[in-house]
Parts: C-alpha cells; sequence; structure tokens
C-alpha cells in the first residue's frame, strides 16, 4: 500500500512538474490527508496511542532513566533523560513509554 501511495504521488509529481516547470505540493497533501482519514476510520484497529496506554509503567531504581524506545538503535529514537522524582510515572517525550521510581525505604 505504501509503495503504491508513493508511485502514485511519483506520477504526479512528475506530471505536475512537466506541465508548469515546477511540483505542486497541493497534491501531495490531498492524499496524505485522505490516507489519514481513511486509517482514522477503521475502528478494528487500536490507535498508536492506544497500544502504548497498554504497556504498564516501567519500574526504574534510580532517579533518572534513559529512554531509547528500543534496545535496537535502528527502532529507537534519541536518548531522552527523564527524571523521576513526581509521584507519577514520567512518560517518554518521543515513545510514550511510561517510567516510575521504585523507592528502597
Amino acid at each position: 500500500m505504501a509503495s503504491s501511495l508513493l508511485r502514485g504521488l511519483m506520477k504526479s509529481s512528475k506530471l505536475a512538474s512537466s506541465a508548469t516547470g515546477t511540483r505542486r505540493l497541493s497534491l501531495v497533501s490531498t492524499q496524505i490527508s485522505e490516507h489519514t482519514a481513511k486509517w482514522m476510520q477503521d475502528t478494528s484497529k487500536k490507535s498508536p496511542m492506544e497500544l502504548i496506554n497498554e504497556v504498564p509503567p516501567i519500574k526504574v531504581e534510580d532517579r533518572i532513566v534513559a529512554c531509547e524506545g528500543d534496545t535496537n538503535p535502528a527502532l529507537g529514537h534519541p536518548i531522552e533523560y527523564i527524571c523521576l522524582d513526581k509521584d507519577e510515572p514520567a512518560i517518554c517525550k518521543y515513545c510514550g513509554l511510561r517510567y516510575y521510581q521504585d523507592h528502597h525505604h
């Protein structure tokens, strides 16, 4: 599906650039918004936010955690250092994983 969308974008870009000498980006935004609308109408699948909220908060013993999103650097995100001094779980701004500090008293 992604390859057909890419082929369609490239084809429409070539047609627009050959006819007018410039690229028309309005075709791209129209196709992307239609694709997004289709995806949002499918209620049989869970949204990315629903999927990440199903992951339980991760218990950490230290005050600061370094979140990379995944153990494989190719699948992760830039390192985000998160302070866990608050009572509620802290959330990574890149991937949405939640962390909380395991207090030893």
